[in-house]
């Protein structure tokens, strides 16, 4: 292996060097950092969390936005109220189990990051683990595209930049984690 997926017994292995898997681990922490905690604590009422409605609004955060974009409307155009109306009723109801998804595919990759011991190694996925993967690399994905401020015409350029641009080490991070999700995907569906 050559730090990218393959398969393995209808899930997936990957070998990683130290300094992948903290570099991994280290976007995922700042991921659920980004996210926040869940609503609520460990003794509330379960049945209240079940009927427990989320924001109405839109993220302020950039990178929060692209990851819980609004339902309605077509993105770049102003929305009309109908759309805004349709989108917030949307969100209210489903943001919070998007969020939460989002965290415990998060923290999966974290445990599984955690369970080579702070080292590198090679890490086995079982076919049941190899989608939280996918979901995850792809939140980090995007999640650096809007930091990086890329459009979809940015991308060739980005193998380009001189190694004095700021943004190089996020751009290397960005294209790797295309790479990750790439070979999992292939992997899996070898």
């Amino acid at each position: 292996m050559a730090g990218l997926f393959e398969s393995a017994g209808g899930g997936a292995a990957i070998a990683l060097d130290e300094y992948e898997a903290s570099i991994l681990r280290s976007l995922e922490v700042q991921l659920l950092e980004r996210i926040g905690p869940g609503p609520g604590g460990a003794g509330d009422d379960p049945l209240a969390a079940l009927f427990a409605e989320g924001p109405t609004e839109a993220p302020a955060d950039p990178a929060l936005a692209r990851l819980f974009p609004d339902a309605y409307g077509e993105p770049g155009k102003p929305d009309d109220e109908e759309s805004r109306a349709a989108s917030s009723e949307f969100r209210r109801f489903t943001e919070l189990d998007l969020r939460a998804r989002k965290r415990d595919d998060a923290l999966h990759v974290i445990r599984a990051l955690d369970g080579l011991g702070g080292g590198g190694g090679v890490l086995k996925l079982p076919a049941a683990d190899c989608l939280r993967w996918l979901g995850a690399l792809n939140d980090l994905r995007l999640t650096l595209g809007v930091w990086l401020e890329l459009t979809e015409d940015d991308e060739q350029g980005l193998y380009d930049l001189p190694d004095t641009d700021e943004r190089k080490p996020l751009v290397i991070a960005y294209l790797w984690l295309g790479a990750l999700q790439e070979s999992l995907l292939e992997a899996i569906t070898d």
